[in-house]
């Protein structure tokens, strides 16, 4: 709907999310809404990485939900994402290690795929039997998946939701005689199941379920896959060959980073996203049932489920990326607020010393993305240096005493976490929120 259009409608309070996107995120097309200032939305996500990645229909690599307008969020402004809960539906998924096919697609795996049979571009697929070979052109019944497992395995989860194991090649068919069954694939999700390739590398496996969102964030201000909306997989679109190709400017200008793959982004946490078009344009998918830092193996374990957000205006915040305020569980144990015997202690070193006044301080996580971890590292440094108004070298002083620099995805989204000075926060117009996360 036309934006113009969508910030004359009457705003609701409360907004139930089922349609996803053909893993485009676009400006110029659809949104949802509008919600007010303070609604919330309720989604049923689709599964994200392993099944998109062999849809050629979807050209993004993921499979996120239709944006959604928020009443008031202008450019510049920033969006605080409350998330109230997440839980999975699915019953099982598999994932594990790619290998791209070549021969399959035009430049990149995850955007351009190409039949091999018939040369059609974002072909239509069937699915016939299972395994590796079982996704096959519509037009031609080539076998098209542009991805393979290298090393992969296929996980039920228990009904507590608390852990799940890894299954035999009998029970990994099983469960691939009927994957959308399985999986709990929402209605209008047109993504293959991924169980269809029954991957049974590892058998017996136990992992512990903590379910967080690998996609939530804001539209970017030109089309962008939705995979490829970070700096790190986004350097893929620089001088690429097909039709989302991007320079490295366009890249810095435009993107979102709501592809974070960062475990700590639960229920419990708070987002603050950055708004580059009318409304923001929230979006999310890509959920996780349990994840490490670092998400080395490239995928885990994508499920379907029901995630509630309520949102909220910041009016001219300015962040250039996202800001992450974890629960005070996830939080590295030197960025934890102060326990009143610590503030003590403190109080009377200050004494000693003749220090007047201690820093009134909360933790904070600034978001950065770049094509290394290294250079992801410096861009949520300058991030934070930027909307704090001081230089670098004061961040990576606070970030290395009173913080942590921590890896959400390799190979290039990091957070940079410290205790930031609450006068600091205050200036930026983001102390109340900070508070009534950490009070």
């Amino acid at each position: 709907m036309n934006k113009k259009i969508l910030a004359k409608k009457t705003a609701v309070e409360t907004l139930l999310v089922n349609r996803y996107i053909d893993g485009v995120l676009d400006p110029g097309k659809e949104m949802l809404g509008p919600i007010k200032d303070g609604g919330h939305i309720i989604a049923h996500t689709a599964p994200g990485c392993w099944g998109p990645m062999i849809t050629p229909c979807i050209r993004g690599g993921h499979e996120v939900t239709l944006p959604v307008y928020v009443e008031g969020a202008e450019p510049g402004d920033g969006i605080v994402i409350k998330i109230k809960s997440v839980e999975v539906t699915s019953h099982a998924t598999s994932s594990g290690n790619d290998s791209p096919v070549e021969g399959r697609f035009l430049g990149d795996p995850f955007i351009a795929v190409k039949c091999p049979g018939c040369g059609t571009m974002y072909p239509d697929t069937i699915i016939r039997g299972v395994g590796q070979e079982a996704i096959r052109c519509a037009k031609c019944d080539a076998d098209v998946t542009p991805f393979v497992f290298t090393n992969g395995y296929t996980m039920f989860f228990g009904e507590k939701g608390d852990v799940g194991i890894t299954l035999s090649k009998e029970a990994a068919e099983t469960i691939a005689e009927n994957g959308r069954g399985y999986m709990k694939t929402p209605e209008n999700s047109v993504q293959n199941p991924i169980v269809t390739f029954a991957p049974h590398d590892l058998v017996g496996t136990i992992a512990r379920m903590r379910p967080f969102l690998g996609q939530l964030g804001t539209t970017p201000s030109r089309p962008t896959p939705d995979s490829h909306n970070a700096g790190d997989f986004g350097s893929f679109l620089v001088g690429a060959p097909h039709e989302y190709a991007s320079t490295q400017e366009e890249l810095e200008t435009h993107r979102t980073d709501g592809h974070m793959d960062i475990s700590r982004v639960r229920a419990g946490a708070v987002l603050i996203c950055p708004v580059k078009v009318p409304g923001g344009g929230i979006y999310l998918g890509d959920m996780h049932a349990m994840q490490g830092d670092g998400e080395i193996a490239g995928h885990t374990s994508d499920v379907a489920g029901i995630v509630h957000l309520e949102v909220h205006v910041v009016k001219g915040l300015n962040n250039a990326g996202p800001i992450l305020l974890p629960n005070v569980e996830d939080l590295p144990y030197t960025a934890k607020p102060f326990t009143e015997q610590e503030r003590q202690t403190a109080q009377q070193l200050a004494k000693k010393w003749n220090i007047d006044k201690l820093e009134e301080s909360l933790p904070v996580s600034f978001v950065g993305t770049g094509p290394t971890l290294n250079d992801a590292t410096e861009n949520g440094l300058q991030r934070a240096a930027d909307l704090f108004n001081v230089t670098v070298p004061e961040i990576m002083n606070r970030a290395t005493i009173t913080g942590s620099i921590e890896i959400g995805r390799h190979p290039g989204v990091v957070t940079i976490t410290f205790l930031a000075p609450e006068h600091y926060l205050e200036k930026a117009g983001l102390l109340n929120t900070v508070k009534a996360q950490y009070s």
